[in-house]
């Protein structure tokens, strides 16, 4: 329970002063109604929002997006930006262990009613196509030599192989790559990690899931998307499997005294760091950033996957079904990024943990198609739900260095979930409320199920009010797959 100050700044803000600890920078800033701060409070996720603010060279403030919950280091939904030319530094728990965990959305010319017979075939067919689970390797297969290139050169390089289209490149956040990635950062245990496991979904929260577009806020915004009312949709969520784990854990071990050999006093051990400009920081860099190259190269895989199950489902091919990406945004990274300080331009370096980008209309790094309506924002809800499209808005870069939420966010823990599931059938209740699900895990769908999660309507609700990116279509599940 956090028993410190939370201090009203208007329905859908919070501040934690920077008086409340000591060595605090900047204030905390937490997004949040007051219907979900009595929830917040609980975890002592605030806690890690404070000691956030300490870290050297951060600006403006320590930052907590609505679906905020307990993590390593940071708070799930923490955002802070640092400025490396002031001794701003690299925290990867500021990142997280899946490194570029992130969603994409696929769109189809398919309309329900036309598709409802075949929910159950298709949905055991992606079971059967995505590889799902702990440890699961895929079918498709890269050479050492082809690994190092893929960890460079992102999700063009497996395009180019035909597993994706050249299309799905412009509506992937950055193309599909970050530069500056340094495989020769990344060490032969996590290289022997990721070997096999492109192209799969993983485990806990990852999923694949079918959905249908069930309400429309945005029509011209969600017209841009190709999306309306009534068409099925595909929701993917993964991110860099064992091998984005294994340069996490690489770098807390290889950055454990770099604290103290640059005079860094930390609150939490787990916020581990090294000044962005140092050699440190630049090593664990290089590596994440490959990491971050793989996770988009999976998901563009199980993109490819999934086109060919609805393919065979249809009985046409995916283009003609209309299979387009609409989108994929990167959550659990970090990237430089300018932004205006103090009425000058200053390149930051920004930690999303749990946090995706809201870019707003204009913005240079958006690709023409969404010029003039702003970045697609995905946040999934829970399986048995609702999930939500959005658009960044202009308040996200004047208030959260272009950032908002990445889902939902955990109101109960793993095993609380699992012990709140006793005496019930998850499968059989999410079939009652039509959706079908397949789980991999024994206890995967228990983990997952939707009283595990806060509800996405509030969370989404706190994004559109505060101004930081406005709702434009509903997604309702109809189909999940969970490891």
């Amino acid at each position: 329970m956090f028993t410190g100050p939370l201090e009203p700044i208007d329905a859908n803000r919070w501040r934690i002063p920077k008086s409340y600890k000591q060595g605090m920078r900047v204030d905390g800033l937490i997004y949040a109604n007051a219907a979900l701060i009595e929830a917040i409070k609980s975890d002592r996720s605030p806690e890690q929002v404070a000691n956030v603010a300490t870290l050297p060279g951060i600006v403006k403030y320590s930052l907590a997006m609505p679906d905020i919950h307990w993590g390593y280091g940071f708070c799930i939904g923490g955002v802070a930006a640092t400025d490396p030319e002031n001794g701003g530094v690299i925290s990867p728990g500021g990142v997280g262990y899946d490194i570029n965990c992130g969603v994409r959305l696929i769109r189809t010319n398919v309309k329900l009613k036309h598709a409802e017979k075949r929910i159950e075939r298709l949905v055991d067919a992606l079971f059967d196509s995505v590889p799902c689970g702990v440890g699961r390797g895929g079918r498709i297969k890269f050479t050492p030599a082809e690994l190092q290139r893929l960890v460079s050169e992102g999700s063009p390089f497996v395009i180019r192989r035909g597993l994706g289209w050249e299309s799905d490149v412009y509506t992937t956040e950055g193309g599909g790559r970050i530069a500056g990635a340094m495989p020769e950062y990344v060490s032969p245990t996590a290289y022997q990690r990721g070997a096999g496991q492109c192209g799969t979904l993983g485990s806990g929260n990852h999923f694949m899931e079918v959905q249908v577009v069930d309400h429309v806020d945005d029509p011209k915004a969600a017209a841009v998307m190709g999306l309306e009312e009534g068409l099925v949709t595909v929701l993917i969520h993964s991110g860099s499997r064992g091998f984005g784990y294994q340069i996490c854990e690489d770098a807390l071990m290889e950055l454990r005294d770099v604290p103290r050999k640059y005079g860094i006093d930390l609150p939490d051990r787990q916020l581990v760091c090294a000044p962005v400009n140092s050699p440190e920081g630049q090593r664990y860099l290089g590596a994440m950033r490959a990491a971050a190259n793989y996770a988009w190269c999976n998901r563009q895989i199980m993109t490819h996957l999934a086109r060919e199950v609805f393919s065979d489902v249809f009985g046409r091919p995916a283009e003609d079904l209309g299979m387009g990406l609409v989108y994929d945004v990167a959550h659990n990274i970090a990237k430089m990024e300018p932004y205006d300080v103090d009425g000058r331009q200053v390149e930051l370096c920004v930690h999303r943990k749990g946090a995706t980008r809201a870019f707003p209309p204009g913005h240079p790094e958006l690709p023409d198609k969404y010029r003039s309506i702003g970045q697609p924002v995905l946040v999934p809800g829970d399986m048995g739900r609702a999930s939500y499209v959005l658009v960044g808005r202009p308040g996200a870069m004047e208030h959260t260095f272009g950032s908002c939420c990445h889902g939902a966010g955990r109101r109960m823990s793993r095993g609380a979930a699992i012990r709140a599931s006793k005496g019930r059938n998850i499968r059989r209740e999410l079939l009652n409320k039509g959706v079908v699900a397949r789980a991999r895990g024994r206890t995967g769908l228990e983990e997952e199920q939707p009283d595990a999660y806060k509800d996405v309507v509030e969370v989404v609700g706190v994004l559109h009010d505060a101004g930081i990116a406005a709702k434009v279509a509903r997604l309702r599940p109809i189909g999940v797959i969970k490891g």
